[in-house]
């Protein structure tokens, strides 16, 4: 995607004026350099603080001082049914009917809680394919459930690579890994977005094989979410988890996501771990024995909503209702495109950017793989208040996010680049 791009900031300028989500910058808060605004391309890995974060954080604070444990009826957002605050905009966000997300836990303990409802391994169906170099937390994940029912990971994961010489993994590879392992394919765990190179699967096609040979889709959505489009019901997808701290910008350790398809859901006899706070709503103090699931991916839930920690989620997810995927990818798409043109133009730093070029491959990450100096050029790009990110051993990621990153905000980025010796 190049329409007429110019490397000027005259034409950065001009595109922000005419874009209608700029106003939305100004709902986040951004850190200082030198007593101005950082130009923040660092969003994959911690979005900014919404300024309504401060307001909605005193409301909860006022409401536990005034009423106690009262607070779980009487609050403004009563805290007993404080998760359901979350399911409309989430679903909304991943492409699913509300009942089948649930804002809960953390990344890890979701992905960990969902594989022991769909890694089921008996007899010869064991295995479980997953990217090789996906992000350590799947990788030790994927390791402790075989580990569990004594299964070697050598044997159990197979892990699919790009091909020589190359950085990204093709699907063609992935749904003929899916096919030659048949039967004996239990799940297949994808990340939906790689954290390194930025490459969006086609989770779609994905699923598709995986049913074929009769195995669970899951998936990571860590740098999915709020990032690119998605249809988890549509595409018939199993189950999938994610974080709320980058794209979706609700602080570090965020509260994070689940989603179960209603196929699985909805149906009493999919095994889940029982938490009272999953049991149907109605009994739930009732203290009796015997777990019954509500329906949906609430049944996963352990412990009743950590509603401090959800305040900076609620936050970011009344951003999310107002601005609308499909704006904000759109604005993503052209402003990606724009920052890659702009990085073409630079010949003088020893980069590749090893991001899909396709802008249906990617979203709006970009990685660029240093043959040498990229620990320096990071560094001196810190010195002049841009936030990238560094990832070892040698790629900067940025990720010039539309809610509230600028084209200007490319601009100067480039221009940083451009003035490096």
């Amino acid at each position: 995607m190049q329409a007429n791009f110019e490397a000027t900031l005259e034409y950065a300028q001009s595109q922000d004026q005419v874009d209608f989500l700029y106003p939305f910058r100004e709902r986040f808060l951004f850190p200082q350099h030198n007593g101005k605004d950082v130009y923040y391309f660092c969003g994959n890995s911690l979005g900014l603080q919404p300024k309504s974060v401060s307001y909605l954080m005193n409301q909860e604070l006022e409401d536990w001082a005034k009423y106690g444990v009262e607070g779980h009826f009487q609050a403004r957002n009563p805290w007993f049914s404080y998760h359901h605050n979350f399911s409309e905009s989430l679903a909304k966000i991943v492409g699913a009917n509300k009942e089948e997300v649930v804002a809960m836990n953390t990344l890890t303990v979701n992905l960990h809680l969902l594989m022991l409802s769909f890694y089921r391994p008996e007899k010869g169906r064991y295995k479980i394919l997953m990217e090789a170099g996906a992000f350590p937390s799947d990788q030790y994940a994927m390791e402790t459930q075989v580990r569990m029912y004594g299964y070697d990971p050598e044997d159990a994961i197979i892990e699919m690579k790009p091909r020589e010489g190359a950085h990204i993994i093709e699907e063609e590879d992935i749904l003929a890994a899916i096919q030659e392992a048949g039967d004996s394919l239990a799940v297949v765990m994808f990340g939906g977005v790689n954290y390194y190179t930025g490459q969006f699967f086609d989770l779609k096609r994905i699923t598709d094989a995986a049913h074929r040979v009769g195995a669970y889709a899951g998936f990571d959505l860590a740098h999915a979410v709020g990032n690119v489009p998605l249809q988890l019901h549509d595409w018939n997808v199993d189950f999938a988890c994610w974080c709320s701290y980058k794209y979706l910008n609700s602080g570090p350790g965020g509260v994070a996501g689940a989603f179960v398809h209603e196929h699985h859901g909805n149906n009493p006899k999919t095994f889940r771990l029982a938490g009272w706070w999953g049991n149907e709503e109605k009994g739930r103090f009732k203290m009796e024995k015997g777990f019954t699931p509500q329906k949906g991916a609430a049944s996963w839930q352990m412990s009743n909503a950590p509603v401090f920690n959800m305040v900076a989620h609620r936050a970011s997810l009344d951003i999310y209702d107002k601005a609308g995927i499909p704006a904000l990818r759109e604005k993503s798409l052209r402003m990606t495109a724009y920052m890659e043109y702009l990085l073409k133009d630079i010949s003088h730093l020893p980069f590749t950017i090893i991001t899909p070029a396709e802008s249906n491959r990617r979203g709006c990450q970009l990685s660029m793989l240093f043959a040498e100096r990229g620990r320096e050029v990071f560094d001196k790009l810190t010195e002049a208040g841009v936030i990238a990110d560094w990832r070892e051993p040698n790629v900067i990621r940025i990720a010039p996010v539309p809610l509230y990153n600028t084209y200007e905000d490319c601009y100067r980025f480039y221009e940083v680049l451009k003035e490096m010796e």
